[in-house]
């Protein structure tokens, strides 16, 4: 596989939607090939699984049937999207990845990390990302963000502030792990500036100039 996998993270009202969207207008404008997807979601079936988890309440699953339902969805996802796309050596940038389901599954719910990690690798090998931006905001901030978007998709959203700070710390924490993998920016910055060291970050580390 040629292409380059680029995955956002971060909390919710992060800006990662935003900035995706962006992004893929500098890819158009550059002529280069890509495509822009998410998770849970992608693919038609991915989709589907897609509905159970972002909406409804927020004791509809316990963590161990949210990590099931993700895993499923990310099958079809990188089955039937992504890794062809990488095949035909496109850039994929996508919204969310593994360490979403390491964030808010495991810190966040209390599912042991070590089984994420191993039920990954048992399903998709050492299959990661190249590059993995965190947009990086307070969680009081973040809330206040997706409070106004006005959709329905809000079931992590309604989880209580302790959990968010959990998620914060999670991501942040991977971050000093795998510094070769991520890079963290701060999400509170100017649109515009924050896209522009987005286009840096990916030009140094993915070899990708916009």
């Amino acid at each position: 596989m040629d292409g380059k996998f680029i995955s956002f993270e971060g909390g919710e009202g992060s800006g990662k939607s935003t900035q995706l969207k962006l992004l893929a207008s500098a890819f158009e404008k550059s002529a280069l090939p890509f495509i822009s997807t998410r998770e849970p979601g992608g693919s038609k079936g991915a989709e589907k699984i897609r509905s159970l988890l972002v909406s409804g309440d927020t004791d509809s699953w316990d963590s161990l049937t949210e990590t099931l339902l993700f895993n499923a969805a990310r099958a079809d996802h990188l089955n039937k999207l992504v890794l062809p796309a990488l095949k035909e050596n496109k850039t994929v940038i996508c919204d969310r990845f593994l360490d979403s389901t390491i964030v808010y599954q495991g810190i966040g719910k209390g599912l042991n990390e070590a089984y994420i990690k191993s039920l990954h690798h048992i399903i998709f090998g050492n299959f990661m990302p190249d590059l993995t931006i965190i947009l990086d905001i307070s969680p009081e901030k973040g809330l206040m963000r997706a409070g106004g978007r006005g959709d329905n998709e809000n079931r992590f959203e309604k989880l209580d502030i302790e959990f968010h700070r959990k998620i914060r710390d999670g991501f942040l924490n991977i971050a000093k792990r795998e510094s070769e993998r991520c890079v963290v920016l701060d999400a509170t910055q100017n649109l515009d500036i924050l896209h522009k060291q987005i286009i840096e970050t990916i030009a140094i580390r993915c070899g990708i100039k916009l």
